[in-house]
């Protein structure tokens, strides 16, 4: 994928307390005031998303990327000996990075927005956070409880499966079957147990639901209409536990898209995203 070259793309080195370094990518400027802070997906790095980005920035919303531990521009890689779960993701990662944005764009109000397991762990750190953010933003994300999806017993199965998977080999070898990135274990443990019991908890944070019940901001919830790996069942679950925030959804046809309306699909034509995104960013205002 290949940005559009017209809007500027800058590059932040950062580094967490414990070492850990990673670029952090800005995109364009918050000219309407606000600006989105994008967690990709499992295992794909942050550079993917600069389509989507510079659609954003083209439309006057400064877009942060953030490129999770172990992937893409990171300093780290998953191993027997390089291992980490939520809690280092939302303790020592993610408030670094949104920091340094808040400090490059004072003055404009940032939202969290992800995508699929970015999704969920945006809804975590607001949990944790809920005066830090202005509001969330969901494109094909949702609770992966296995009860939500047609073949439920498969999909619980896997959960069963990754984690196995994960000690066997020191880190769960997603690029070698075809699913996520290669993940650290603890990250495959603690998305697991999600899966399994469809309740938010992660090893040295505990439970995560309660942090989640309080956010009280708005919410936008984008869902293309052929992700079977974000079905309607597994979004609202996700969003039964922000009961408090002002949720917006939409549905996206391959029509709204111009293309596949599946969990990847959208990233080829991330323009209609980018519109629906900027336009209920510019009503919160």
């Amino acid at each position: 994928m290949d940005a559009n070259p017209t809007e500027a793309v800058r590059v932040i080195r950062m580094t967490a307390p414990d070492g850990a370094a990673s670029e952090l990518l800005l995109v364009g400027e918050p000219k309407g005031g606000h600006w989105l802070y994008w967690l990709p997906a499992m295992g794909v790095p942050a550079k993917h998303y600069l389509p989507l980005a510079q659609a954003l920035a083209a439309r006057g919303v400064g877009v942060a990327l953030h490129e999770w531990r172990g992937i893409g521009s990171s300093d780290r890689r998953a191993s027997r000996r390089q291992d980490w779960g939520y809690r280092t993701l939302l303790q020592d990662d993610l408030p670094e990075g949104f920091a340094a944005v808040g400090a490059a764009w004072p003055g404009a109000a940032g939202y969290l927005g992800g995508h699929s397991l970015g999704g969920q762990l945006a809804t975590l750190f607001a949990g944790r956070h809920p005066a830090r953010i202005a509001g969330l933003v969901l494109v094909a994300s949702g609770s992966p409880y296995w009860k939500n999806f047609r073949r439920a017993w498969l999909i619980g199965t896997a959960y069963v499966v990754a984690p196995v998977l994960a000690r066997l080999f020191g880190h769960f070898p997603g690029r070698r079957i075809g699913f996520g990135g290669n993940e650290a274990r603890g990250v495959i443990v603690d998305w697991a147990r999600s899966g399994r019991t469809g309740r938010y908890a992660a090893a040295g944070v505990g439970d995560l639901e309660p942090g989640m019940a309080t956010f009280a901001g708005p919410l936008l919830a984008l869902r293309p209409c052929n992700d079977w790996l974000g079905p309607a069942a597994s979004l609202e679950w996700l969003l039964g536990k922000l009961p408090r925030a002002r949720s917006t959804r939409a549905v996206l046809t391959p029509g709204d898209l111009h293309g596949p309306a599946d969990h990847f699909g959208w990233m080829r034509t991330p323009e209609p995203v980018a519109a629906r995104i900027t336009s209920w960013l510019e009503s919160q205002a």
